[in-house]
């Protein structure tokens, strides 16, 4: 090695505004996700682009003039901006993504249309890396490290890191404690990087062979009219009515599709020339014949029924009393087809449909049983956890997840599996297994489009995955897909597409050029296992790169226990060890996860956090242990709540870290600037971490010591990174990063306030962070008004809650760490002065009008036209706006000369910053916050020396989904 420590490039520089541009356009239609994507569902995957950037320049030296020299004869790295160009091109970036942005939004602006994609190149993960950039790119590494370097990834999840640098030809270890991810790591990381595309036609030949097995087996019980294939069919729960007896579909409405022109919906018949059905009966209605009255009009909202026999309200409690006692009963209504023109359209189930369903039916109920004893059905009930959703709905075991005919298919598959694998081994010897291990991924698929917490999604027309949130959202109604024909076929090619398509861009990179005869080699190692003990020797791993769990985000195990009871028939048949207890491991699991600890009552949060906190640590000392002394650790995370924060600091603190730089990257997809909700964290904040030296010193470093040096780093920080597009929730928590840099610097950091005994404290990052916040506070109210100025807390909080957020309404606890930074408010506080409104985690900024105070509230903040003076300013603003709106604006300018607005610099000011930081956007001409046109107006007529800025009209965005059948995973 060259040096004792080489200085990576991370350490340096990182593309931020170009990596946040691809990272978006990566995830910006759901048709040109990457395949990984599409090879089975896994929660919260990276961007590729993202991944591949950070895993690389944490193992690339920073650029030196004697790096120059060190290779004469290549341009890439002859100078500093030569070599920055090139680790664009290392991770597919082929020309100018800012430049191109920039075009593209100036054109929308102009309504014109670009020709191609605006870019001048493709996606940036879907372009191939040359064998003469891997070559030079593996000397270099060589000469920095003495070999090529190592990059582990504790916590693998979905697998983006380890992919993006199993690509570039770089030793990979990747590993996770859940079953099913080490699988999607084993089938979309691991064989793919040995086996490439010389795997592709043993899976599509085998797979043909199981597909046509299933569906000889299965197509009885899935009839077809002549010429037609079934889309979806479309079902009710149902519950008998309390009073009648009669069965109650639960319908939230009856719309099948609301295309202008191409309506259909369905009628419910209750009674057939006076006789009164025990079941209601259905009949599609098309086009112009839809009621749509009736159509929108449903069975069922918010938990609780109507019976339309009485149209009396059937209790909440009662249908869950009958989901659970097993009263509750699915009704097949429609059948989405397709005709043999190639036209979709629906019709009511006919009597085909209604026997086959029957045989279907009789014939899980044979064969059950020997399935539950033979292994190919899950026994497992369903488990005690944070959403208990399908257990108030009868949905005890996981079984019951599905209707007995998705069952008989899911079943089915599961046992032509387990016949196909002595054949596939006696024909293919060393790499059946791998075509095994493919082909059981398609069960994955098929569970999250065929169960009864699928749905039919109507302004779509797709059938809608379990999935679609992260969660076990229970439908009233539910979509199956055609069992015998469709399903485990579509499965098929969606597995071959994905696998092929992954394969193809690792052979693609480095593949041979001319007068070279060699492949690239890839070496990866998955394992299955506690991030805290990872079989790995001391120091072996020269780059930890690392995306963990974020907190509280997502609930892994629980989620993933959909799958794992059925996998662990299939694919635990191949690796038994990734399945070998009954569900996944929630115990050590790190997340905080209250469910955990419910016995504890009220303390269940705090503990969560705690043992999340312990988890972490530990994982990061176990990454300190097989790190290289000089190796690099690199941590992804992205979370809105400074708690996550807070744990995920001290356990990086407590390991025996150092941050040393960070960078926020936009990671999410784009969005609408009228969406309701701009408030949530769209970057992935990228710390870089070194080993910690230990420290010997006599004298103790306390908060008050370092806190200049933090409000310097976090004003550096925000200042720099807007200039990359970093703005909002985003900005906050850009800053987050150089604080905990600061703190680790100087660790132990000792709180200023001791402890209830007087004793010194270890300092909690969050008190660090918080003086971040105020910091940047004051930055971006100066940037709003346009000088320096504070007027007071509540007006504060308005101007940077606009400012922060972009909408109206944003989450709570971020709305109490603004609070707090502002002025020590609470959202208490700010609520009695009627500025937000709070429920259910999320506060709402009020309106004027909402904020009117009449009789004897008159003397409290808020809008009171008849108010003498006024304490806050944002209640002077708004009670001129809330006149503007109601009286006119001549009635205004009356109010602003009684109180001298017009030349109160505080009032000025404050309405320059609401300009700045209220959206001024416009759908339609209409502005989508009214507060913008009335501070337009006010201020055109009245105040000359605000500026406003340019108000932006947007067009409603085409669904990038509207024309795919199936929704992505």
């Amino acid at each position: 090695m060259t040096t004792s420590r080489p200085r990576v490039l991370i350490e340096d520089w990182l593309p931020v505004a170009e990596l946040g541009i691809e990272s978006r356009r990566e995830r910006g239609a759901a048709s040109a996700l990457p395949p990984l994507s599409f090879l089975h569902i896994w929660w919260a995957r990276r961007p590729l682009v993202a991944s591949a950037a950070v895993a690389l320049a944490g193992v690339m030296p920073a650029w030196t003039e004697e790096l120059a020299e060190s290779f004469p004869d290549a341009p890439e790295v002859r100078t500093e901006s030569a070599y920055r160009a090139w680790l664009l091109r290392l991770v597919g970036i082929l020309g100018d993504p800012v430049k191109g942005r920039r075009m593209i939004d100036a054109a929308n602006a102009a309504g014109v249309k670009l020709q191609g994609n605006g870019y001048g190149y493709r996606q940036a993960f879907r372009n191939a890396v040359s064998r003469s950039d891997i070559d030079l790119l593996h000397t270099v590494l060589r000469r920095t490290w003495g070999e090529l370097p190592t990059i582990a990834d504790p916590t693998a999840g979905g697998g983006s890191i380890p992919w993006a640098a199993s690509r570039l030809g770089l030793p990979v270890v990747a590993n996770d404690l859940n079953g099913v991810a080490a699988s999607v790591l084993k089938a979309g990381v691991e064989i793919p990087a040995t086996r490439g595309l010389d795997l592709l036609p043993d899976i599509r030949k085998w797979g043909d062979v199981l597909v046509k097995r299933v569906e000889k087996r299965l197509k009885e019980f899935f009839p077809l009219n002549e010429g037609e294939s079934v889309i979806a069919y479309i079902w009710a729960n149902a519950v008998p009515c309390p009073r009648t007896g009669r069965l109650v579909p639960l319908l939230t409405d009856k719309w099948l599709r609301k295309a202008p022109g191409k309506e259909a919906a369905v009628r419910m018949v209750t009674s057939v020339e006076g006789i009164e059905l025990r079941e209601p009966r259905f009949e599609v209605i098309l086009g112009r014949e839809v009621d749509k009255a009736d159509a929108s009009t449903g069975t069922v909202a918010r938990g609780k029924a109507v019976s339309p026999y009485d149209n009396l309200v059937i209790d909440g409690d009662y249908i869950k009393a009958a989901a659970q006692s097993g009263d509750m009963s699915q009704l097949l209504y429609a059948v989405a087809v397709r005709k043999p023109s190639g036209e979709r359209t629906f019709r009511a189930p006919n009597e085909a449909d209604l026997q086959a369903l029957q045989a279907a039916n009789r014939t899980f109920d044979a064969l059950k049983d020997e399935w539950f004893d033979a292994g190919i059905l899950p026994t497992e009930e369903f488990p005690e956890g944070n959403d208990l959703r399908p257990k108030h709905y009868g949905l005890d075991r996981w079984v019951d997840f599905f209707t007995p005919r998705q069952a008989l298919v899911h079943g089915t598959f599961g046992e032509e599996f387990a016949r196909l694998v002595p054949e596939v081994r006696e024909a293919l010897g060393e790499a059946a297994d791998q075509v095994l291990f493919e082909l059981a991924l398609m069960q994955g698929k098929a569970l999250n489009y065929n169960s009864r917490l699928g749905s039919w999604h109507v302004s779509k027309q797709v059938m809608r995955s379990v999935f679609e949130r992260h969660d076990f959202a229970f439908k009233w109604t539910f979509a199956e897909f055609e069992g015998a024909t469709a399903l485990y076929s579509w499965c098929l090619d969606q597995l071959t597409d994905a696998y092929g398509g992954i394969a193809r861009l690792l052979d693609e990179t480095g593949s041979a050029e001319l007068g070279m005869n060699d492949r690239l080699e890839r070496q990866v190692t998955v394992t299955q296992g506690s991030a805290a003990s990872l079989p790995l020797d001391d120091g072996s791993v020269t780059h930890i790169c690392m995306d963990p769990p974020y907190y509280n985000n997502v609930m892994y195990a629980e989620l993933a226990d959909f799958f794992y009871v059925w996998e662990k028939r299939t694919l635990g048949r191949l690796v038994p060890d990734y399945f070998r207890d009954e569900l996944t491991d929630k115990d050590n699991e790190a997340v905080a996860n209250p469910a955990r600890f419910a016995a504890m009552g009220r303390r269940k949060n705090e503990l969560a956090d705690l043992d999340y906190e312990s988890k972490m640590t530990s994982i990061f000392a176990e990454s300190r242990r097989v790190l290289a002394d000089d190796g690099v650790l690199s941590v992804m995370f992205t979370h809105k709540r400074a708690e996550a924060w807070d744990t995920l600091g001290m356990g990086l603190l407590q390991a025996g870290f150092t941050i040393e730089t960070s960078w926020p990257v936009n990671t999410e997809a784009e969005t609408s600037l009228h969406q309701a909700n701009m408030n949530s964290a769209a970057s992935t904040i990228m710390l870089v971490c070194r080993k910690r030296e230990d420290r010997e010193t006599e004298h103790r470093t306390y908060l008050d010591d370092i806190e200049q040096d933090i409000r310097l780093a976090a004003r550096d920080a925000a200042t720099r990174f807007q200039h990359d597009g970093i703005d909002g929730v985003d900005l906050l928590l850009s800053t987050y990063g150089p604080t905990l840099s600061v703190i680790s610097q100087n660790w132990p950091v000792y709180s200023s306030t001791p402890d209830a005994d007087g004793r010194d404290q270890l300092l909690r990052p969050e008190d660090a962070l918080a003086l971040a916040r105020e910091e940047i506070v004051d930055l971006r109210r100066s940037r709003l008004v346009g000088k320096a100025a504070k007027v007071d807390g509540l007006t504060d909080f308005v101007l940077l809650a606009w400012d922060t957020f972009g909408a109206r309404e944003f989450p709570f606890d971020t709305a109490r760490l603004l609070a707090l930074a502002v002025g020590g408010l609470d959202v208490d506080d700010l609520e009695r002065a009627k500025i937000v409104s709070k429920s259910s985690g999320k506060v709402t900024l009020l309106t004027p009008k909402e904020r009117l105070r009449r009789g004897a509230d008159s003397g409290l903040p808020g809008v009171t036209p008849e108010a003498s003076s006024f304490e806050y300013i944002i209640d002077a603003v708004d009670t001129a706006l809330y006149i503007a709106e109601v009286d006119g604006q001549q009635a205004a300018k009356r109010f602003l000369d009684r109180h001298g607005y017009t030349s109160d610099s505080g009032f000025v000011s404050t309405l320059q910053g609401l300009a700045n930081a209220i959206p001024r956007t416009k759908v339609k001409g209409a502005w989508v916050v009214r507060e913008a046109g009335l501070i337009d107006t006010l201020c055109t007529l009245y105040f000359e020396d605000v500026v406003l800025p340019e108000a932006e009209e947007m067009a409603a965005l085409a669904d990038p989904n509207e024309n795919t059948l199936f929704d992505v995973e």
